[in-house]
């Protein structure tokens, strides 16, 4: 159930969720870090970053249903001495597996993946089970994979992914912590 007029879940939650707490780590982030941005393919919301894009409208990019333009971009941002955040949900990230490996981890460029909803997404449906990311990548050179245990852990890699220099992607499920 959702409210017609916003668009927003009616329903009530009793847990934060991974998403919830990537999306409040980011505004933390972005306050300290001015050259922190944030690039998603049509999944602002889904992935929290709505929140980050209400704070830093100038720092936030949604490039539409182009994940493969989304991983690019955040290697030439990279390049240029930005600290680039790419949220996307894990099984649309596979789209973009070329552009992974020719534009962040050949080089090594210290771009994060956020890879939302990895493993399985019973309430999202078959297509969005995310369950090959952690295969393919492990095969890519330079590439750290995380997976944190709980919300904890994760605010944890978030805050250390701007620190590492070379390609990361914290994976992540849909459910609470």
């Amino acid at each position: 159930p959702f409210n017609v007029d916003t668009g927003d879940s009616t329903e009530k939650k009793n847990q934060a969720s991974y998403t919830d707490v990537f999306a409040d780590v980011m505004c933390d982030l972005g306050e300290k870090e001015p050259r922190l941005v944030a690039i998603t393919a049509a999944m602002k919301n889904g992935t929290g970053l709505h929140k980050f894009q209400e704070k830093f409208p100038d720092r936030f990019f949604d490039v539409g249903i182009a994940e493969e333009h989304a991983v690019s971009m955040a290697g030439g941002l990279a390049k240029q001495g930005m600290i680039p955040v790419v949220a996307l949900y894990s099984t649309f990230l596979q789209r973009a597996y070329d552009q992974i490996m020719m534009d962040l981890c050949i080089d090594s460029q210290p771009v994060t993946l956020l890879v939302d909803r990895s493993g399985l997404n019973g309430a999202d449906g078959v297509t969005h089970q995310g369950v090959f990311d952690i295969s393919y990548l492990r095969s890519l050179p330079n590439m750290i994979v995380a997976s944190p245990r709980d919300l904890r852990d994760l605010k944890r890699m978030v805050q250390l992914s701007e620190h590492v220099n070379s390609p990361m992607a914290i994976r992540y499920s849909r459910d609470p912590g």
